[in-house]
């Protein structure tokens, strides 16, 4: 097995166990914020901020424990009745184009972050570069990712084989 291998499995075990405490903790957090709202007439104003970022940081990270999996949606009808030559040929230009989108989520999504870097959240005063990090972070997962498919693709090692 290779390294590439090794580190896309452990990585996307340890993004499994943060979705799972991401999403626990945003659950936990707005039943709180229900309780404090409806119940003790008191609201917690920082509770929505924190809910939206915790979802934010799901929704990519849960992206690429998606992309890993092999669960995005697709056509596959129309891969599945290719000829073997034309079905690689396709595949790795998927795989190219993929691991052009996600240099480019890397790369302006590190300007991002470096763009809002003295931008402070409204309610936590968490600086913006934080919660924007993830747009780099998990287009270097997806990269990596989508590296060791193509890898694998070219090698003959396909997930249909």
């Amino acid at each position: 097995m290779s390294i590439l291998v090794k580190l896309g499995r452990t990585i996307n075990t340890w993004i499994e166990c943060s979705l799972f405490g991401l999403g626990l903790s945003m659950s936990i957090i707005i039943a709180v914020q229900v309780f404090c709202r409806y119940v003790l007439n008191h609201s917690l104003f920082w509770s929505e901020e924190l809910a939206r970022y915790l979802l934010v940081w799901l929704t990519f990270l849960g992206a690429c424990v998606a992309y890993y999996r092999h669960v995005h949606p697709g056509i596959d009808v129309i891969y599945a009745k290719m000829p073997d030559g034309i079905r690689k040929a396709t595949a790795i230009t998927v795989h190219l184009l993929s691991m052009t989108f996600f240099g480019i989520m890397i790369i302006f999504g590190i300007k991002f972050a470096y763009f809002v870097r003295l931008q402070i959240s409204p309610a936590l005063y968490l600086p913006k570069w934080l919660v924007f990090s993830i747009i780099p972070i998990s287009g270097a997962v997806l990269m990596l990712h989508s590296l060791t498919f193509f890898l694998d693709e070219i090698k003959g090692k396909s997930r249909g084989n």
